[in-house]
Protein backbone atom coordinates (compact mmCIF):
# COMPACT_ATOMS: atom_id res chain seq x y z
CA UNK A 1 0.00 0.00 0.00
CA UNK A 2 1.02 3.71 -0.54
CA UNK A 3 2.52 5.48 2.29
CA UNK A 4 -0.32 8.27 1.25
CA UNK A 5 -3.03 5.99 1.18
CA UNK A 6 -2.24 4.34 4.51
CA UNK A 7 -2.05 7.93 6.14
CA UNK A 8 -5.21 8.94 4.68
CA UNK A 9 -6.66 6.05 6.35
CA UNK A 10 -5.17 5.75 9.49
CA UNK A 11 -6.04 10.11 9.83
CA UNK A 12 -9.97 8.58 8.77
CA UNK A 13 -9.83 6.32 11.71
CA UNK A 14 -8.01 8.32 14.54
CA UNK A 15 -11.12 10.92 13.68
CA UNK A 16 -13.79 8.39 13.97
CA UNK A 17 -12.02 7.35 17.65
CA UNK A 18 -11.71 10.71 18.50
CA UNK A 19 -15.20 11.66 17.92
CA UNK A 20 -16.26 8.97 19.37
CA UNK A 21 -14.24 9.13 22.57
CA UNK A 22 -15.12 12.97 22.78
CA UNK A 23 -19.14 11.97 22.24
CA UNK A 24 -18.89 9.68 25.23
CA UNK A 25 -17.16 11.60 27.05
CA UNK A 26 -19.05 14.72 26.57
CA UNK A 27 -22.31 13.21 28.04
CA UNK A 28 -20.50 12.52 31.34
CA UNK A 29 -22.32 9.85 33.62
CA UNK A 30 -26.05 9.56 33.65
CA UNK A 31 -26.55 7.83 37.02
CA UNK A 32 -27.24 10.44 39.69
CA UNK A 33 -26.05 10.10 43.22
CA UNK A 34 -28.87 7.89 44.33
CA UNK A 35 -27.32 4.22 44.37
CA UNK A 36 -29.16 2.18 42.05
CA UNK A 37 -28.13 -1.57 41.46
CA UNK A 38 -29.06 -3.39 38.37
CA UNK A 39 -32.17 -4.64 38.77
CA UNK A 40 -33.17 -1.15 40.60
CA UNK A 41 -36.06 0.82 38.84
CA UNK A 42 -34.76 3.28 37.14
CA UNK A 43 -31.47 1.50 36.57
CA UNK A 44 -31.07 2.00 33.24
CA UNK A 45 -28.33 4.75 33.77
CA UNK A 46 -26.20 2.75 35.61
CA UNK A 47 -26.46 0.00 32.42
CA UNK A 48 -25.88 2.90 29.89
CA UNK A 49 -22.93 4.02 32.12
CA UNK A 50 -21.27 1.15 32.65
CA UNK A 51 -21.81 0.12 28.45
CA UNK A 52 -20.21 3.58 28.41
CA UNK A 53 -17.05 2.83 30.29
CA UNK A 54 -16.75 -0.64 28.42
CA UNK A 55 -16.69 1.18 24.98
CA UNK A 56 -14.35 4.15 25.76
CA UNK A 57 -12.08 1.23 27.31
CA UNK A 58 -12.50 -0.39 23.22
CA UNK A 59 -11.92 2.91 22.41
CA UNK A 60 -8.86 3.45 23.61
CA UNK A 61 -7.54 0.44 22.77
CA UNK A 62 -8.56 1.16 18.86
CA UNK A 63 -6.54 4.44 19.61
CA UNK A 64 -3.56 2.68 20.37
CA UNK A 65 -3.79 0.54 17.94
CA UNK A 66 -3.55 3.16 16.02
CA UNK A 67 -0.70 4.90 17.47
CA UNK A 68 1.22 1.41 16.35
CA UNK A 69 0.42 1.41 13.09
CA UNK A 70 1.62 5.45 12.52
CA UNK A 71 4.72 4.35 14.38
CA UNK A 72 4.71 0.88 11.46
CA UNK A 73 4.22 3.71 8.57
CA UNK A 74 7.03 5.82 9.99
CA UNK A 75 9.56 3.05 10.70
CA UNK A 76 8.55 1.41 6.93
CA UNK A 77 6.99 -1.85 8.10
CA UNK A 78 3.32 -0.82 7.54
CA UNK A 79 1.68 -3.40 5.90
CA UNK A 80 3.89 -6.17 7.24
CA UNK A 81 2.60 -8.70 10.03
CA UNK A 82 4.14 -7.99 13.05
CA UNK A 83 5.02 -11.66 13.87
CA UNK A 84 6.02 -13.09 10.50
CA UNK A 85 7.27 -10.23 8.48
CA UNK A 86 4.44 -11.30 5.74
CA UNK A 87 2.91 -8.60 3.46
CA UNK A 88 -0.96 -7.65 4.72
CA UNK A 89 -2.95 -7.35 1.84
CA UNK A 90 -4.04 -3.64 0.93
CA UNK A 91 -7.60 -5.24 0.90
CA UNK A 92 -7.52 -6.47 4.29
CA UNK A 93 -5.26 -2.57 5.38
CA UNK A 94 -8.36 -0.81 3.27
CA UNK A 95 -10.75 -2.93 6.33
CA UNK A 96 -8.67 -2.61 8.93
CA UNK A 97 -6.16 0.00 8.69
CA UNK A 98 -4.94 -1.29 12.27
CA UNK A 99 -4.19 -4.89 10.96
CA UNK A 100 -0.68 -6.29 12.48
CA UNK A 101 -1.04 -9.46 11.35
CA UNK A 102 -2.96 -11.58 8.09
CA UNK A 103 -6.14 -13.32 8.45
CA UNK A 104 -4.68 -16.44 8.56
CA UNK A 105 -1.89 -15.52 11.35
CA UNK A 106 -5.25 -13.59 13.31
CA UNK A 107 -7.49 -17.30 12.74
CA UNK A 108 -4.64 -19.27 14.29
CA UNK A 109 -4.80 -17.63 17.37
CA UNK A 110 -2.53 -14.59 17.61
CA UNK A 111 -3.79 -11.41 18.99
Amino acid sequence: MEPERARQLLARERSRIEQAIAAIEGEGPLEGSDRKEPGDEGSEDLYQDEFNQSRLEDLHRDLAAVERAEERLSAGTYGLSVDSGEAIPDQRLEAVPTAERTVEEESHGHR
